[in-house]
């Protein structure tokens, strides 16, 4: 893997660091449902199927 795909790594790591920092997370806690589930769960997956996504497409495009 080049130099330039493990940054692009780092940084989603760093972005996933502020995605799941406390203040984040208490925007998304209250009562409010999205089909029935609560938003800071539905938050949570989300964020968590995104990185997982993301990282998949670049490990996958750009492995050598």
């Amino acid at each position: 893997m080049k130099q330039r795909h493990a940054q692009k790594l780092a940084i989603l790591s760093l972005v996933l660091l502020l995605a799941f920092n406390i203040p984040f997370l208490l925007i998304f806690d209250s009562s409010d449902s999205v089909l029935g589930f609560p938003l800071i769960y539905v938050y949570i997956f989300s964020i968590w199927l995104m990185s997982i996504l993301i990282s998949f497409l670049i490990v996958k495009r750009y492995y050598e």
